[in-house]
């Protein structure tokens, strides 16, 4: 039995630690800003800022980011 838990424990740590160390390997990305940013990731950005520009919000900043999300670039 104390096998059984030994083995438990040592696999629960294991686990821990790898996940702990794709958070981390995640977020220096995140922070270092190197990924570039996908189509819809700029799109979106844009109308973001385009939406913030004309004071939008509620239902008319939702309406105008939908029309502006489908538009072709």
């Amino acid at each position: 039995m104390k096998k059984l838990y030994s083995m438990i424990a040592l696999t629960l740590t294991l686990l821990a630690g790898s996940a702990i160390a794709a958070g981390d390997a995640g977020a220096k990305a995140a922070a270092a800003g190197d990924a570039p940013k996908g189509k819809q990731q700029t799109k979106m950005s844009t109308c973001s800022k385009e939406a913030k520009s004309k004071s939008l919000k509620g239902a008319e900043r939702k309406q105008f980011m939908s029309t502006c999300l489908k538009a072709k670039a």
